[in-house]
């Protein structure tokens, strides 16, 4: 068999990087294969080091909510590129970019932006425990934000995919006052706080599970989250580095309607450049540094380039609504088509969607919480993904991660990945 490209560039990569990729989520091996090193993107499409032409469903994870390479937020960062990369110095598209989060997201009184999602999340809570003057947090199972230590508890996305059950050199101290509790069980959490309520500086939750596959909440799950925090003085932190600016122009607390008190973002600020923000309450704002005792800083925080990139796909969003509409349309066409699909073949696999984000689980429980989640057949995924990257369907290399809608995907776009996933069932079937 002939050894392509991206293969030889894995044995090199493996020599110099743990499991030759810079992040878990890239490798290819709970797949059976390795990774498709890509060598550039445009629109909805990648291309490999091979010259293999793949539609794309991963998007960066996320952040490329336009497409790939758009015209516009190509033109903003090679004009932020000339007059300089990086200054560690204030800015005024840092200002500009505060103001329109704010505008877009009105939860965001104030904001402090930072280099990626992790590093957003660990200062959202160092702050919740600085307002608050308390050291316990509840996350919830299945739920990955970031890997900061004391967020390394029962967390998702590559943790699932790998059988990680934490991590290994996070002392025992940092996690201590992690409380874990069940995803759409409020019970779970109620439970808690009728406990040591006192003592709990913040519940932080992803508002729609997207690290084991997509989760939506149950109806009165979020209310009930917001409802316990302000009872008990505790600080609900909103972890939108998935969902944030994608399932509407304000998130998802703008769909549901619920108003946290922090929230956390990521890449999606910055059109897929490397960078992340938090931000919320000025009540809790006002105690972070310089002017108040919670001490967060960064030289590359507001780097103009990534705030150039980052406003302008803002901008665009904020300007044309009718994206989101779109989104939803054929949101709700391919992941309608793929289900159909699933039952014609009389298979038993479940599809879950919200907007722009899906989820095929390979398993017959409907999928609500990360005990459902993980009863999905892994091996039966990895055929499917590698059958349907022989077909040029890029997609995550992990039951449980999203697919990703993008501006840039067209009808003709959705209807040739439909064909695809149907001639994969149909042998299947026949098999």
């Amino acid at each position: 068999m002939m050894i392509t490209h991206s293969e030889e560039i894995f044995k090199e990569a493996v020599a110099y990087m743990p499991g030759g990729v810079n992040s878990p989520v890239r490798a290819f091996g709970s797949i059976g294969s390795v990774p498709r090193f890509i060598a550039r993107a445009d629109g909805a499409y990648l291309w490999d080091e091979d010259g293999n032409r793949y539609l794309d469903y991963v998007g960066s994870w996320g952040p490329m909510l336009l497409g790939h390479n758009h015209p516009s937020v190509q033109e903003s960062v090679q004009k932020a590129c000339a007059k300089g990369l990086s200054f560690g110095a204030a800015t005024k598209i840092e200002v500009d970019m505060a103001r329109r989060m704010h505008e877009m997201v009105p939860s965001v009184e104030m904001v402090r932006m930072v280099n990626s999602g992790t590093e957003a999340v660990m200062s959202a809570v160092r702050a919740a425990r600085g307002y608050t003057g308390r050291d316990k947090i509840i996350k919830f199972t299945g739920c990955y934000h970031g890997h900061s230590d004391s967020m390394l508890v029962q967390a998702g996305s590559g943790l699932m995919t790998h059988g990680v059950p934490g991590s290994a050199g996070v002392p025992f101290g940092c996690t201590a006052d992690t409380l874990p509790a069940d995803y759409n069980d409020l019970e779970s959490v109620q439970e808690i706080f009728r406990r040591v309520g006192e003592q709990i500086a913040a519940v932080i939750v992803e508002p729609v599970a997207a690290n084991m596959g997509v989760v939506l909440p149950k109806p009165g799950f979020l209310q009930g989250l917001r409802q316990l925090c302000t009872t008990y003085g505790s600080v609900l932190i909103f972890d939108e580095v998935i969902t944030g600016f994608r399932l509407s122009a304000g998130g998802a607390q703008q769909l549901f309607g619920v108003k946290p008190d922090l929230t956390t973002f990521g890449k999606i600020i910055g059109a897929g450049m490397p960078v992340g923000a938090y931000g919320g309450k000025r009540c809790i704002m006002e105690c972070v540094a310089p002017i108040g005792s919670v001490y967060q800083a960064g030289t590359l925080s507001g780097n103009p380039v990534a705030m150039a990139a980052g406003y302008t796909q803002l901008g665009i969003l904020k300007k044309r609504p009718e994206i989101y509409s779109m989104l939803e349309a054929n949101g709700k066409y391919f992941f309608g088509k793929l289900e159909k699909m699933i039952r014609a073949a009389g298979l038993p696999y479940q599809v879950n969607r919200i907007g722009s984000l899906g989820c095929l689980f390979f398993t017959d429980r409907e999928v609500t919480d990360y005990a459902s989640a993980k009863t999905c057949d892994t091996k039966a995924f990895a055929a499917y993904c590698n059958a349907m990257l022989a077909q040029g369907v890029y997609l995550a290399p992990s039951q449980f991660e999203a697919v990703f809608l993008s501006a840039a995907h067209t009808k003709e776009h959705l209807d040739q990945t439909l064909a695809a996933a149907e001639r994969y069932f149909c042998d299947l079937c026949k098999a």
